[in-house]
């Protein structure tokens, strides 16, 4: 799994930071203060949809228009379901929204495509201006999953549009207690059109809970509170050491502190909600056990654990990304590591197959309140997804 990026295939990884999640959750964005406000988004009335019906992939592009314009926060991604529904309705093939909220499209188990219908709050106008998309979600990840249907109706493949990435991944978590395991995954997360991420880091989450005996201010004895802001500190100085970049360095994050007298006054507690990010080259246990390790009062209640994951630049879907990327735009594949968490990580920690993330965007432009895709770039996205599946399902 510690496998190192090809430098034959893209030199030296790319670690590309990304934000951390609304809710400060299990997903990798925080949602810019700017964007949080009425989801609701209606299509400008000046959009150029005229581009909409120029190229190769005109349905897919209509799709893309129509799922950016139906509003889909996490938690609230029915209607936006049911169009993607429509969409493969259309095209003949089989499809059902499962007990979650999934939209399933079963086929050629050969090559899984799955993104993520939900999208975090945010009001972005949706527009069409020169060929660029403007609207919540283009970008994360409506454009990868728009893509990606498109290329499962040409090709073949089995589809999933899962739910709630942005929250709890109960999509996903459902997908790999619900389904065998297919040949080859790729996951739909915005990589550019020209990149492929083998790597990300996990996800470790908690609440230290303590408490002391109150008494006198005076009194010289460590208090609850004191535990928790000690214990924190011994924590977050054990892994403040950056190695070789952001993506194989530990980060720690409190999220949340509370404490004082309990209700009934005889009493101290003291709450901390805490986060790591885990590189590939620690496991999730590794982290906990430094956790436990430093602790004097109080205990840990962990969530559920997403680990890391690190693929192999030499599987076939990462051999099959290389050479599409070269065939469909002549340029140098770019090989990532990202430093947040998605799907992929599920995946990877229940199935035992090659998987790899891929899409059109720029991930920079995550949950931003300017985001955008270039519909260009969105087709040769799904001309690269179309060579993959096409070589996946022959080999």
């Amino acid at each position: 799994m510690n496998a190192e990026i090809d430098r034959e295939d893209g030199g030296e990884a790319e670690a590309e930071t990304e934000t951390e999640s609304a809710a400060e959750s299990q997903s990798q964005s925080e949602t810019t203060p700017d964007a949080e406000v009425d989801a609701g988004v209606t299509p400008d009335a000046d959009a150029d949809t005229d581009a909409l019906d120029e190229g190769e992939w005109v349905d897919a592009r209509h799709l893309l228009y129509d799922m950016v314009s139906t509003p889909s926060v996490s938690g609230d991604e029915e209607a936006a379901a049911e169009v993607l529904k429509a969409f493969f309705e259309a095209h003949d093939r089989e499809v059902w929204i499962d007990e979650v909220g999934n939209v399933r499209a079963p086929a050629d188990d050969a090559v899984l495509l799955t993104s993520h219908i939900d999208t975090v709050p945010g009001d972005v106008p949706v527009k069409i201006e020169d060929g660029v998309l403007w609207g919540r979600g283009s970008v994360d990840a409506t454009g990868p999953l728009c893509s990606m249907a498109a290329a499962a109706v040409e090709t073949g493949v089995s589809f999933v549009g899962v739910v709630g990435e942005e929250t709890s991944s109960r999509g996903a978590w459902h997908l790999v207690e619900d389904r065998e395991e297919p040949d080859a995954v790729v996951n739909g997360e915005p990589s550019g059109w020209d990149g492929v991420t083998l790597g990300y880091r996990g996800f470790l989450s908690g609440t230290y809970i303590a408490t002391s005996e109150l008494g006198h201010s005076s009194r010289p004895e460590e208090n609850a509170i004191q535990s928790a802001v000690a214990w924190w500190s011994r924590v977050a100085d054990f892994f403040d050491e950056e190695r070789d970049g952001v993506f194989d360095t530990v980060t720690t994050k409190p999220v949340t502190f509370d404490g004082g007298p309990t209700d009934d006054g005889l009493a101290v507690e003291a709450t901390v909600d805490v986060q790591f990010r885990v590189p590939p080259r620690l496991s999730i246990d590794d982290v906990r056990e430094v956790a436990e390790g430093e602790l004097t009062r109080g205990g840990v209640h962990w969530n559920k654990p997403i680990p890391p994951v690190m693929m192999s630049p030499r599987t076939d879907v990462a051999r099959a990304f290389r050479v599409a990327i070269r065939n469909v735009g002549g340029v140098k594949p770019r090989l990532l590591r990202k430093t947040g968490t998605s799907d992929m990580n599920i995946f990877a920690g229940t199935w035992d197959c090659p998987m790899a993330t891929y899409g059109p965007g720029d991930s920079d432009l995550d949950h931003a309140p300017n985001e955008h895709l270039d519909l260009a770039e969105f087709d040769s996205a799904i001309d690269v997804l179309v060579d993959v599946c096409e070589r996946l399902a022959d080999d």
